[in-house]
Parts: structure tokens; sequence; C-alpha cells
């Protein structure tokens, strides 16, 4: 596999990463939660896909 798209599958995951991280911090804010509890859940939400999406790749040795 070509560098170019192994790089276009990094920034993919990243980006996906960062919309669910963005969405997970919005669905803990509605729920009331405070500004720190809000940024918390929204890295946490972060991580979690980014491994998983990186493990996934990796289990198929994309990367």
């Amino acid at each position: 596999m070509s560098h170019n798209m192994k790089a276009l599958l990094l920034v993919a995951a990243i980006l996906t990463s960062v919309i669910a991280g963005i969405a997970g911090a919005l669905l803990v804010r509605a729920d009331g939660a405070t500004a720190a509890s809000t940024i918390r859940a929204g890295g946490i939400t972060f991580g979690g896909t980014l491994t998983l999406l990186m493990l996934a790749m990796t289990t198929y040795i994309v990367l």
C-alpha cells in the first residue's frame, strides 16, 4: 500500500474521531453536565474512537 493511501486513512481516522468526540461532548452537555465534564467526555470519546480505528487498521494490516 502506498504512503499516500496510508496518510489518507490516518487523516480519515483522526477526522472521524474528532467528529465522534464533538458528538460525545454535545450529548453530555445536553444532559446538563458541567464544562469540565463535557471536555472530559469529548476527550474520552475521541481517544476511544481513535484507538478503535487504529486497532482495526493495524489488525487488517493496512498500516
